[in-house]
């Protein structure tokens, strides 16, 4: 498996035609609190479409498709505990799966060097 970086603090860690996508730890710790995360869209998205929403302590915000595809699965973990974002970002606190349309688009992302010089 490969995992890419957008520059919106997403991550995706693709495996075949399926990639799974959360946010970073950057992105989490700058979030604060998580205490409720839903999936918004189902089934055909275009990259950059809003794909769900985390709401913190601080503030809601939008998580975007990395690539267009479609939504497969939301972390049914998360329903009942959001919290696994904070604690655990890039791994058991992913939240969806989605089928690649386009992998070429995978080219445009960043990989974990360039995320790393991004967040400074």
């Amino acid at each position: 498996m490969t995992t890419y970086y957008t520059k919106e603090h997403e991550w995706l860690r693709v495996d075949g035609d399926v990639a799974t996508v959360g946010i970073t730890a950057h992105a989490a710790e700058e979030l604060g609190e998580i205490v409720f995360f839903e999936v918004t869209a189902q089934g055909a998205i275009k990259q950059g479409d809003s794909a769900a929403v985390v709401e913190s302590v601080k503030a809601a915000s939008d998580i975007y498709a990395p690539v267009n595809g479609e939504v497969v699965e939301a972390n049914p973990a998360l329903a009942d505990d959001p919290s696994l974002i904070n604690s655990a970002p890039e791994a058991d606190g992913w939240m969806f799966t989605m089928r690649l349309a386009d992998a070429a688009q995978l080219d445009d992302l960043l990989d974990a060097e360039a995320y790393k010089a991004l967040i400074g």
